[in-house]
């Protein structure tokens, strides 16, 4: 059973579903990253997230992703659902964050050049799974 801040953010993500890629881009009209997309379907959720700057998820360091997103207020999960980030490795020194929907997730995909939902389980490896400390508390 999730609580409606899962619910909106899965609905925030899908509203975003064919914003232009942008690398780091922060808005719809202008354009997202995985970073941008996953703060803005947060922060539509009402989560207020702080963005990092001038991180570099081309450099693969997981310790530093994993700092941001206890920073913005995330929490590492073993057992991921709707809404939860997912932060997956495409490439060796590449990080890439996704957002899980129902059935697949949303990410910002830089080779179609826009937001796209894709079915499915991620493609690549995944590291792990963050959920927002709202929806974390609510489920204890």
């Amino acid at each position: 059973m999730s609580s409606g801040q899962a619910d909106r953010i899965v609905a925030a993500a899908r509203g975003l579903v064919e914003v232009r890629f942008r690398l780091q881009g922060r808005s719809r009209a202008s354009g997202v990253d995985c970073v941008g997309l996953a703060a803005l379907a947060l922060a539509e959720a009402g989560h207020e997230a702080a963005l990092p700057r001038g991180y570099g998820l081309r450099s693969g360091d997981e310790a530093l992703a994993r700092d941001w997103l206890t920073q913005a207020g995330l929490v590492a999960v073993e057992r991921p659902k709707a809404g939860d980030l997912a932060l997956v490795r495409p490439g060796p020194l590449q990080l890439h964050l996704m957002i899980l929907v129902p059935g697949g997730h949303v990410h910002a995909h830089a080779g179609l050049g826009r937001v796209v939902e894709t079915p499915g389980p991620s493609p690549w490896p995944v590291i792990g799974h963050w959920r927002t400390i709202e929806e974390e508390t609510w489920r204890l």
